[in-house]
């Protein structure tokens, strides 16, 4: 039975599709990175700083350069009271943050995890502001799995979210935000629910690929199972079913945390008014649990996988035990003869007849035929 067939017999699914489906919000894809010094009018960190009013994008301030444009934006989306402003950096520096963090009254422990990273998926509520963080998963191509072969690249993303603001920040090298962001400028009705919409997006948009990386998960295990239930299977490598085994445990770190924030966000309210968000975001707790499901099921297959290259090996050990102790037991009867007309005494048989020789030597023949053919018929040869 391949690894397919077995996860959908453990967890009752089918294929990834049936995870995606209605009461979700139109799907993300990722583009490109669109993290460019033209689209970072407030530094290198800063991929982007947009203010949105009733789902709708607004024109920034002119002549406004750095935390002046900011300053400006969040000033208009204060006073219109029904907008907000969406900051995305990228990998910022605590002198990059501080103005930002100081701007939007952030709490000191959240700015610090933002900054620093290695953070656990969690959900923290400082005030009226919401701090979220993810980790982000990409699936690494490679031609072949070996025992160093990189299979997920993880990273990290942390949003900031108020009444009238949105604070990405991303750290690693993917998981871009600039196709999220231009997918909802598509969507005004989406945006026009507030920042806690972006954050639905986000979360969506990670879970996805979360899903994705582990679909294609399954290409390797069917790969390893492969190779290691064929006639030489004993000769796989076993260190690339660990290495295997390493990555799915670094992306079920990334997934399974995920839950109990997700229905923290699906349970409590919301910092902004619309509260209907909240069935979204128990769309993507469902998925999420899902994912971790299908995770579960590979890890256990990857132990029988391993369990059975582990008594493949054994068996082989076993059997070429055998076949050295057959032919050993074969040699043992010349070795014999020949050590007893080897002791030179006087009077040994057959020692004067010229038969003598070739009757010793039918009788070793005929000794190692009948000893060769009885361990046949055991199948120790």
């Amino acid at each position: 039975m391949s690894v397919a067939e077995n996860l959908r017999r453990v967890t009752g699914l089918r294929s990834v599709g049936r995870w995606r489906r209605a009461a979700r919000l139109p799907r993300v894809r990722r583009r490109v990175d669109l993290s460019h010094p033209a689209r970072s009018p407030l530094g290198s960190a800063v991929v982007n700083c947009v203010r949105y009013r009733g789902g709708v994008r607004q024109a920034g301030a002119t002549g406004s350069r750095g935390q002046e444009l900011l300053e400006a934006e969040v000033a208009k989306a204060r006073e219109s009271g029904d907008g907000f402003v969406w900051v995305g950096l990228h990998e910022p520096t605590e002198e990059q943050f501080a103005g930002i963090a100081r701007l939007f009254d952030l709490h000191p422990l959240a700015v610090e995890d933002a900054v620093h990273a290695h953070q656990r998926p969690k959900v923290d509520r400082y005030g009226t502001t919401l701090f979220a963080v993810f980790k982000t998963v990409c699936y690494v191509e490679h031609t072949r799995l070996t025992a160093t072969s990189e299979v997920v690249d993880t990273g990290e993303l942390m949003v900031f979210v108020g009444r009238e603001f949105v604070i990405t920040v991303r750290h690693g090298r993917h998981g871009s935000l600039g196709p999220l962001r231009e997918e909802l400028e598509a969507a005004p009705h989406r945006l026009a629910k507030g920042p806690i919409a972006v954050l639905h997006a986000v979360a969506d948009q990670v879970v996805d690929e979360y899903l994705q990386v582990t679909d294609a998960f399954q290409n390797d295990l069917d790969q390893i199972e492969s190779e290691v239930f064929a006639e030489d299977g004993a000769r796989v490598d076993p260190g690339r079913v660990y290495q295997l085994k390493r990555e799915l445990l670094e992306l079920k770190r990334a997934v399974v945390p995920l839950s109990g924030p997700l229905q923290v966000l699906s349970d409590q309210p919301s910092p902004t008014p619309d509260t209907d968000i909240r069935a979204y975001f128990r769309d993507v707790a469902d998925h999420v649990l899902r994912a971790g499901e299908q995770i579960g099921a590979y890890d256990d297959l990857l132990n029988s996988i391993l369990q059975a290259h582990l008594a493949q090996v054994t068996v082989a050990q076993n059997s070429d035990m055998r076949k050295i102790t057959a032919w050993a037991a074969i040699i043992a009867v010349p070795t014999m003869v020949c050590g007893v007309y080897g002791m030179n005494f006087a009077h040994m048989p057959e020692l004067g007849s010229p038969y003598g020789y070739p009757a010793v030597l039918t009788v070793i023949a005929v000794a190692c035929f009948l000893v060769h053919r009885g361990f046949r018929r055991n199948g120790w040869l």
